[in-house]
């Protein structure tokens, strides 16, 4: 990676060209940055810098969550929109659906706020509802920017009555020019959310907080910006590459890339949960992992309750914190924001923390290879001697015994052997095609009808959809010809 205090070279040059065009985002100066670890860092951050608020609050959140720490922000909220502060939210409908509803913002709309549900299902876009508002940023008088992997609700403060840790997240809190960029990606969601947004003087130009350079990295779908920028970093770094992920399902040309960098000496790391909300995609992540591990890619599991922090650094030069995932949903259909810090400081203190967050993990590693008569046998091609005559009971313990063995090893050496990951998801698949097939032979009712509402739903789209466009076409025509005129 290039230094941030290195001269203008030619070939920094190319670099920050490059990095420039393929984020989508210009690197900005002269901003202040401090990191946010954790749910009730950030909560307590957030509600003072609301309360605090004097001209405007932009908040843009995929989860609000009714309970505690949802009222709270709706309530703090409300009092700001009371006072004649500017209060707009953003919250996207799938997250939101089951965890808020139109009956929990009537307190903030009553006191004068406005509140936008991001994306509900509509005719006329039978996939339209696929795309989603994942990002996490609120704004506070063109001053003050926050953005996070963090959501608004409890559920990253764990639970102490039931000894469930809480979630480890990460964040940051910006001020200096690029907040403008945060608050200029919130109009534009506000805009495609249906609301228009009023123009607000910016901050003065002497408000310069500080000597560091970032690229706020606001992504749209399909437009596929921070996937390239990943994939740049992962082909730019020369010493390490750390990476923190919630929902990592690596697809081939990343999982290449990183590969590629393992080989050539890169120290790349991968840091995801041990223990999901969404075990699904845990199951596919693990499926993952042995392609990166013969490459050289160290992985390690959290031991936490949830590791949700979207994070990597880059040769102790490079940054990045934010909402994106390292998957499709987040690189291509999603929403996101994340901002990418070129400055050494900022890039040690992350670099520090990925170091304690180890500490809590374990990592994961090939079984180690073993030697039989002259021959290099891989240890899963090796198989215990079969003891018979065992009744039940007895081959039970005797595989009990060998999980709590297991369990022991991993936590005295600190590592995990990797089982077969890629057998399980297709296990699951073979399960659940058999419970299909065996309901379409003995309930063929139960099958047709969702599979007919279905059918009617896309039906009804499309003919609206196309019912729209031929109104537009005469439109169309009518302006055609009157240029041509």
């Amino acid at each position: 990676m290039v230094s941030d205090t290195s001269p203008s070279t030619p070939s920094r040059l190319l670099a920050e060209q490059a990095l420039s065009r393929t984020a989508g985002a210009p690197l900005i100066g002269g901003n202040q940055i401090e990191l946010l670890i954790d749910g009730q860092q950030h909560f307590d951050a957030w509600l003072a810098a609301i309360r605090g608020a004097r001209q405007r609050v932009l908040l843009e959140n995929y989860i609000v969550r009714d309970d505690d720490i949802g009222c709270a922000f709706r309530d703090a909220l409300a009092e700001r929109a009371r006072d004649g502060v500017y209060v707009a939210v953003i919250v996207d409908w799938m997250g939101c659906l089951g965890q808020s509803g139109s009956a929990f913002w009537k307190p903030l709309r009553e006191a004068g706020g406005q509140v936008r549900v991001f994306n509900p299902p509509q005719f006329g876009r039978s996939l339209g509802w696929m795309s989603r508002d994942h990002r996490k940023q609120l704004v506070v008088d063109g001053r003050l920017g926050f953005l996070s992997g963090v959501c608004i609700s409890a559920k990253w403060l764990g639970e102490a009555s039931r000894r469930i840790p809480p979630w480890r997240d990460t964040g940051v809190a910006l001020r200096g020019p690029a907040v403008l960029q945060l608050e200029a990606a919130f109009a534009d969601s506000w805009e495609v959310a249906g609301g228009i947004h009023p123009v607000f003087a910016p901050a003065p130009e002497d408000t310069l907080a500080g000597d560091i350079s970032l690229r706020v990295i606001a992504t749209q779908p399909a437009t596929a910006g921070m996937y390239r920028l990943d994939q740049l970093i992962a082909a730019m770094a020369r010493r390490s590459l750390w990476l923190t992920d919630a929902y990592f399902v690596g697809v081939a040309p990343y999982v290449q890339a990183l590969s590629a960098a393992a080989r050539d000496g890169v120290d790349v790391r991968l840091l995801v949960p041990g223990t999901s909300d969404l075990p699904m995609v845990a199951s596919l992540s693990r499926s993952g992992y042995r392609p990166l591990l013969k490459a050289g890619v160290r992985v390690f599991e959290w031991n936490g309750s949830m590791l949700h922090a979207k994070t990597a650094v880059a040769d102790g030069q490079w940054a990045r914190v934010g909402s994106s995932n390292l998957n499709l949903a987040s690189w291509l259909n999603n929403r996101e924001i994340d901002v990418a810090v070129e400055h050494a400081g900022f890039a040690a203190q992350m670099a520090a923390q990925y170091e304690r967050d180890l500490q809590n993990a374990t990592e994961i590693v090939l079984a180690p290879r073993r030697y039989r008569r002259g021959e290099r046998v891989r240890s899963s091609e090796m198989r215990p001697p079969q003891p018979r005559h065992l009744g039940g009971s007895t081959s039970r313990a005797a595989a009990g015994a060998l999980r709590i063995a297991n369990t022991m090893g991993a936590a005295l050496t600190e590592r995990r052997v990797l089982g077969d990951t890629e057998a399980a998801p297709l296990v699951g698949a073979t399960l659940l095609f058999a419970a299909l097939a065996t309901v379409a032979i003995l309930w063929p009712a139960a099958v047709g009808w969702p599979v007919g509402a279905i059918a009617i739903w896309f039906a009804i789209n499309t003919g609206v959809r196309a019912w729209h466009l031929r109104r537009r076409r005469p439109q169309r025509v009518r302006g055609i010809e009157e240029s041509d005129r």
